[in-house]
C-alpha cells in the first residue's frame, strides 16, 4: 500500500537565498521550529548535504513530552530544495520558489498511519507558518 502525502505551503516575502539559511541553521532552527506556542526546539543538528544527517529535539515547555525529529539528506539542491528520509522511512521533500521578491516553500511528506490527515497537515502547516512569521521579522 502506498502512502499518503501531505502538502503544505506558503510564501514568505524574503529572498530565497534569506529563506534558504534561516531554514537550515540551527540557531534559527531552534527559533521557529513548533507547531504551538507551547512547545519548542531547544536543540537542532544539521549537516545540509548528501547522506548527512539532522537531528531536532522538540519538547513540550511544561517538559511532559519530548522527541527527537530526525532524518538523512537524499537531495540538496541549494536555494531550490531539500529531500530527507525520515528514520521511520518516510520521505519529505520542500521546494523553494523565489519570485518578485517573494519565496514560495512547499513541502510534500509521506503521512504517518498513527496520527489523523487533518492533525498532521495542520501541525506541519503551523510549523511552516511560524517559519514564515520568523524570517519575515528577523
Amino acid at each position: 500500500m502506498s502512502q499518503q502525502k501531505i502538502t503544505v505551503e506558503a510564501s514568505a516575502k524574503a529572498p530565497v537565498a534569506k529563506v534558504w539559511e534561516v531554514w537550515n541553521d540551527p540557531k534559527h532552527i531552534t527559533q521557529w521550529n513548533s507547531a504551538d506556542p507551547s512547545w519548542h526546539t531547544p536543540s537542532s543538528e544539521n549537516n545540509l548535504t548528501v547522506g548527512g544527517k539532522f537531528k531536532h529535539r522538540m519538547e513540550a515547555k511544561d517538559g511532559s513530552f519530548g522527541f527527537d525529529f530526525e532524518g538523512t539528506y537524499d537531495v540538496v539542491e541549494p536555494l531550490k530544495e531539500i529531500t530527507y528520509t525520515m528514520g521511520d522511512d518516510r520521505q519529505a521533500t520542500t521546494l523553494f520558489e523565489e519570485k518578485d521578491g517573494q519565496t514560495h516553500i512547499a513541502t510534500t511528506f509521506d503521512a504517518e498511519s498513527i496520527n489523523d490527515i487533518e492533525m498532521q497537515r495542520n501541525g506541519w502547516q503551523a510549523i511552516l507558518n511560524n517559519f514564515v512569521n520568523y524570517v519575515e521579522t528577523h
